[in-house]
């Protein structure tokens, strides 16, 4: 009690607010956080009463779950406390009712896939996100604010995590999957939560690895976007026991989905999905494959978008879309579903995929090829970052004389640069001082054309 305001404004990010335990996120800021939350929410939501708060696997979200609550309270709303749940469960708590009683804004206590010692808040008002603006205003708010917040961590429990498991068993009861056997990496996060139950109740034979949740994750990263992350569930494949695999972050909202042969990222699995919604509308970020905008313009529409978890549900909401993606799994379904990103959801609506035949190695085999760089993230400073893509911007305007041919550039969020058989993209992170890359061409070489190109013009403006 007492402490200081001293804090990184760093931690209060585009999507969500992350930092480093105590060093970033003590008892006096993390109870101020719930206290400024509760009074956005109540301007927001004038007769607000309840905020569900869940937390993931990480050691000392209990902990902070304790002061958020103190901090809740002191405004003068309740907490509904779910326990220990992956992030889905949390955003589900806005869309249900328990014993009537209804949340108006849920916080999420959760370090994703960061490493242990950091831990962070994903935030919802009235089941839209609490992002962008929002979130900073709340860091200079907290910054100016010397007041001391006494504990009061009451709680009202409520079982979210048996709702939601009975929710998604029951929309997927119809599911027939005798014969095939799949793997799951939970990755010490919280998949393991909820994930065996709702398997063994629809008769699909699995076998979990690192299903108990730890949040010093002992076995691997809990990133599955890092290929690094998915050798021992590709090692399971490589025996030639199971038919696919799932392989999830800390907080089970992005998903890996991997066969024998591929691994699909989330672009991928947009036009999988999409092909079986009627008049599809996809949001996809900058950073998605040309083949999913110009295969689901084919027989939908798909539209480029901002990155950001926050970001694409928000468009969601606007376009009225079926669905979003983002290359790292995070997916989106707003078709039979609440279009937040769910990675235990996206498992079973894939294994319905494989239950009505779909072949993803052979779809994937028949989709143009191209050759698609992974990130690649160049260190800058935040004060420069957004300065040096408006440099890009300007300088693209009029490119050297031997630069390759551009057809177009788009820049809804840093810049992306068509050419003639291929892309580039250039962006600056929202949360880290970094220039994040990534390129895409017919062969690899022409990728490396593209990169290079872009690179070297983008070292002349950094200087």
């Amino acid at each position: 009690m007492g402490e200081k305001n001293i804090m990184s404004a760093s931690i209060f990010r585009e999507y969500d607010i992350r930092g480093i335990f105590q060093e970033e996120l003590n008892e006096n800021i993390v109870k101020k956080i719930g206290y400024y939350f509760a009074k956005e929410l109540m301007a927001k939501v004038p007769d607000a009463t309840f905020v569900s708060v869940g937390y993931d696997a990480r050691l000392h979200s209990p902990q902070l779950k304790d002061w958020l609550a103190s901090g809740i309270n002191h405004a003068g709303l309740e907490v509904l406390h779910m326990g220990l749940v992956p992030t889905p469960v949390n955003y589900f708590s806005n869309f249900v009712d328990f014993d009537g009683l209804e949340c108006d804004g849920s916080i999420m206590i959760t370090g994703s896939h960061n490493p242990p010692e950091y831990n962070g808040f994903k935030i919802t008002i009235n089941k839209d996100p609490f992002f962008g603006e929002q979130i900073y205003k709340m860091g200079r708010d907290i910054l100016k604010d010397d007041s001391v917040i006494p504990d009061n961590n009451t709680t009202i429990e409520i079982d979210a995590k048996n709702k939601y498991i009975n929710y998604i068993v029951n929309h997927f009861k119809h599911l027939k999957l005798e014969g095939k056997k799949f793997v799951f990496d939970c990755g010490n996060g919280v998949a393991g939560v909820v994930l065996r139950e709702i398997l063994d109740r629809l008769n699909i034979k699995h076998h979990i690895l690192f299903e108990q949740p730890d949040g010093t994750f002992p076995n691997h990263h809990p990133d599955p976007s890092d290929e690094h992350t998915l050798i021992d569930i590709k090692k399971e494949l490589d025996t030639g026991t199971f038919d696919f695999g799932f392989a999830y972050d800390g907080d089970a909202d992005r998903i890996a989905l991997l066969s024998q042969e591929n691994n699909f990222k989330g672009d991928i699995l947009a036009i999988f999905f999409s092909r079986f919604i009627e008049n599809p509308t996809v949001i996809g970020e900058v950073k998605c494959s040309q083949v999913m905008y110009d295969t689901i313009n084919s027989y939908g529409r798909a539209i480029m978008y901002k990155t950001g978890h926050s970001n694409l549900k928000v468009k969601i909401k606007e376009e009225k879309a079926s669905f979003a993606a983002e290359v790292s799994g995070h997916l989106f379904f707003n078709d039979r579903y609440f279009g937040y990103d769910d990675a235990i959801y996206a498992t079973f609506r894939a294994l319905e995929l494989i239950d009505d035949g779909f072949d993803y190695d052979k779809e994937y085999a028949a989709l143009p090829q191209v050759f698609s760089t992974p990130e690649i993230n160049i260190t800058v400073t935040e004060d420069t970052k957004f300065k040096i893509i408006d440099d890009l911007k300007l300088a693209l305007q009029n490119p050297p004389a031997d630069f390759e041919p551009i057809k177009d550039i788009i820049t809804v969020d840093g810049v992306r640069v068509i050419f003639d058989k291929g892309w580039g993209l250039i962006r600056a992170s929202n949360t880290t001082p970094k220039l994040v890359t990534r390129f895409e061409a017919d062969t690899k070489e022409q990728a490396k054309v593209y990169e290079e190109e872009l690179i070297n013009l983008l070292n002349t403006i950094k200087g």
